[in-house]
């Protein structure tokens, strides 16, 4: 039985040998899988050489596979091939190819060709969904690889960083260590537990305990610690660890940078928006004033602890994030299997305001907070189109193809969740972008509706 065959291409505005660098990079492959995605890379070293292989377990369900690929057929600055050595196909191939148009630009087309297993029987039960599948995930591989190669092109050069990363293993996290290494950064992530190689580093955060010395190669830091918010009610255990994880995690980190020879130039603390509290309608800038409350004042201590590194002599950016729009987690991910059943609604009146961001533009402002020396202070990571509650209800339910009409009343909400749902859930703050944007960093998705069908993989 003849394969099927399926072939993308699309123009990236960056010379060929760069945009092959950057597939050669640790973290590509990383980088390229789909947020919606469920998939675990078990191993993947040795780049793109010939020979070298990587190793993933995907889910469809609740059943999973794994698969091996070996790398063959490498041209460098031109191509690539990935052929299927097991997995849940009877073949599998996949032809990367980097063509080159003018000294500034070239053409990327991924090319597969593969048979599904039971032949006749297996395409006539699985091609379709297959196939749109598979679109579904190279489309936005291509978005993503043509958005992150073009937005970095225009900070300028950036000379390779060591980069410190504390809070690596959550959402923004994973998304950012791959992109990070993608652009050729070295990234060393903090763990808990016993380290394991030399891009990870062990420590206490609670405790106070992490190496200065071990600190010093160090070129800039990243501080996402932080418990979920939104994990639980927040008992007296809860508020404790909450705060724990950030204001103690966060004094520990400081100290152990200060400390160090040489100091790293710069550290980017991620906190967020919520510092701000219950503001209505009003628009919220950097020089709004703190609002009082266990939210607002845990915000509070975590940036006097990021700032006690600039008493230091280091240059500290304090990014308020709004809720960073993914399916892997956070806020987003808890709603939709609501949303996809049809069984979900504008929270209480609907009409809080809801200050958001795309996972692709929260990664790539820390990049530029990371890179760009007049980041400083307070700037909120918040895109420029912030939304009501009930609208952003009635998007994700357009883009959803699903009705939103069983509005969740406050009481339920303070049922459920008790004071977090007033913090959280149903405190509105429409903060502002400009200070971003007058740094110069140009959002990806301004506008909600095209973040969310590109964080979903769902065309209009």
């Amino acid at each position: 039985m003849s394969p099927e065959n399926f072939s993308l291409t699309t123009r990236i505005a960056r010379p060929a040998e760069e945009v092959f660098a950057w597939h050669e990079r640790p973290g590509a492959l990383a980088r390229l899988t789909p947020p919606w995605e469920r998939v675990q890379i078990v191993t993947s070293a040795g780049g793109v050489g010939d020979g070298s292989r990587a190793v993933i377990r995907s889910a469809v369900g609740p059943f999973w596979s794994e698969w091996e690929a070996e790398h063959r057929d490498r041209v460098a600055g031109r191509q690539f091939r990935d052929v299927m050595i097991r997995g849940p196909f009877a073949s599998w191939e996949h032809l990367h190819a980097i063509e080159p148009e003018g000294p500034g630009a070239c053409r990327l087309t991924d090319t597969i060709s593969y048979r599904l297993p039971l032949g006749v029987a297996g395409r006539w039960l699985a091609g379709g969904w297959v196939r749109r599948k598979i679109e579904r995930a190279f489309r936005w591989r291509h978005a993503v690889t043509k958005a992150d190669l073009e937005s970095a092109a225009r900070l300028g050069p950036v000379a390779p960083m060591n980069i410190l990363v504390a809070g690596g293993s959550g959402l923004l996290g994973q998304a950012l260590i791959p992109f990070l290494r993608t652009q050729g950064h070295r990234v060393v992530v903090l763990v808990r537990r016993r380290a394991s190689g030399a891009d990870e580093l062990s420590w206490i955060p609670a405790g106070g305990t992490l190496d200065a010395t071990a600190l010093g190669e160090m070129d800039a830091a990243v501080n996402l610690s932080g418990e979920n918010i939104a994990g639980g009610r927040w008992t007296a255990g809860r508020r404790a660890r909450i705060r724990s994880s950030r204001v103690d995690a966060t004094r520990t980190l400081v100290s152990a940078l200060a400390r160090a020879e040489p100091r790293p130039r710069v550290l980017v603390n991620a906190s967020a928006v919520g510092v701000y509290g219950d503001h209505g309608a009003e628009v919220l800038d950097e020089s709004s004033p703190e609002a009082t409350g266990f939210l607002p004042e845990v915000v509070h201590a975590w940036e006097t602890e990021a700032e006690r590194l600039r008493d230091a002599g280091g240059r500290v950016a304090l990014l308020r994030f709004g809720v960073v729009l993914s399916p892997a987690g956070g806020a987003l991910g808890k709603m939709l299997p609501a949303f996809r059943l049809g069984l979900a609604g504008r929270l209480g009146s609907g009409r809080q305001w809801l200050s958001w961001v795309s996972a692709d533009d929260a990664v790539a402002a820390v990049y530029h907070a990371l890179t760009d020396a007049k980041v400083a202070g307070p700037v909120n990571v918040v895109a420029p189109g912030a939304v009501t509650n009930a609208e952003f209800t009635g998007v994700l339910a357009r883009v959803l193809q699903r009705p939103a009409v069983i509005p969740i009343p406050v009481m339920v909400l303070h049922g459920l969740f008790g004071e977090m749902a007033d913090a959280a859930l149903l405190a509105s703050t429409r903060a502002s972008a400009a200070k971003l944007e007058a740094a110069g960093y140009v959002f990806r998705f301004p506008c909600l509706e095209p973040a969310l069908r590109h964080v979903l993989g769902i065309p209009s």
